[in-house]
């Protein structure tokens, strides 16, 4: 019955999680849905110290997909049978498909931002300045630069990390934004986050987000961070973190249910993951 989840049974099919910290995000998201949309799934949300074992259980258990988040989007590259572009383009996998034992990774992060990028008719031709250098923001520059965008900075402290991933989209680097103004700025940076030192702190300064049409802030929690907030008083277009959550978790519940929610089912579920 459209829903209402099936009972439990043998052929209730698993989704899991993979994460050194687990959160109640990704379990609210998908178990929502599987009971908004009458699927008999449920997913549940594990850390392990043995990755490897870990991988193996999805394999051997018939788990059918499994998120993957730090510190193992690297290693689970070796584990799987198949790695799909939008992994490889930056050695991260965050989201495993199990088909009959056959393991295909990929990014839904990267899907994710590029879709965004498209969605909001983002301009190749304009510079961008994206603040950050790990693991995310190594998706968001190769969506950015996958997508046509040939001319950027990556703002990075760390050195080695920015100037490595400058050097692999074809950017700059600066360890500091500075006098550096573009028409898209992008942060992916904790500043912002709630619970983070630096929760009431804006990733780009009010002449920074003046000169820019377009403000893309990846932090979720809160949706509404600083610097989107300065963006939208100033008129520029807006990105919020929440709209790339929801997209990545979208990808991921169709890559595992064959099944895509409506758009406003997507943003009931990423509500409710974030409450």
């Amino acid at each position: 019955m459209p829903g209402r989840r099936p009972p439990l049974s043998k052929d209730t099919r698993l989704c899991i999680s993979l994460a050194a910290r687990p959160s109640n995000i990704g379990t609210r998201f998908h178990n929502h849905l599987y009971d908004e949309l009458g699927l008999d799934f449920i997913y549940k949300a594990f850390t392990t110290t043995d990755i490897a074992g870990a991988i193996g259980g999805v394999r051997a258990l018939g788990i059918r997909g499994c998120s993957v988040s730090m510190p193992f989007k690297f290693d689970v590259m070796a584990l799987v049978d198949e790695i799909e572009p939008s992994a490889r383009v930056i050695e991260s996998v965050n989201t495993i498909v199990n088909d009959d034992g056959r393991l295909t990774a990929s990014n839904t992060d990267y899907l994710a931002v590029q879709a965004l990028i498209a969605q909001h008719g983002l301009d190749p031709g304009d510079q961008v300045i994206i603040r950050g250098s790990g693991g995310m923001a190594s998706a968001v520059a190769a969506a950015f630069a996958g997508a046509g965008f040939g001319a950027g900075t990556i703002v990075a402290r760390n050195g080695a990390a920015g100037r490595a991933l400058a050097d692999r989209v074809g950017w700059d680097h600066a360890p500091e934004v500075g006098a550096r103004r573009a028409p898209i700025l992008v942060n992916v940076t904790p500043i912002g986050m709630a619970g983070a030192p630096q929760e009431s702190e804006r990733a780009f300064d009010d002449d920074a987000v003046g000169a820019a049409d377009v403000v893309f802030d990846v932090v979720a929690m809160p949706s509404e961070t600083p610097v989107i907030t300065a963006a939208r008083a100033a008129g520029a277009k807006v990105i919020t973190g929440a709209e790339v959550i929801a997209l990545q978790a979208a990808e991921q519940f169709e890559r595992y249910t064959g099944v895509r929610p409506t758009a406003e089912q997507i943003a009931a579920a990423s509500a409710i993951s974030r409450a």
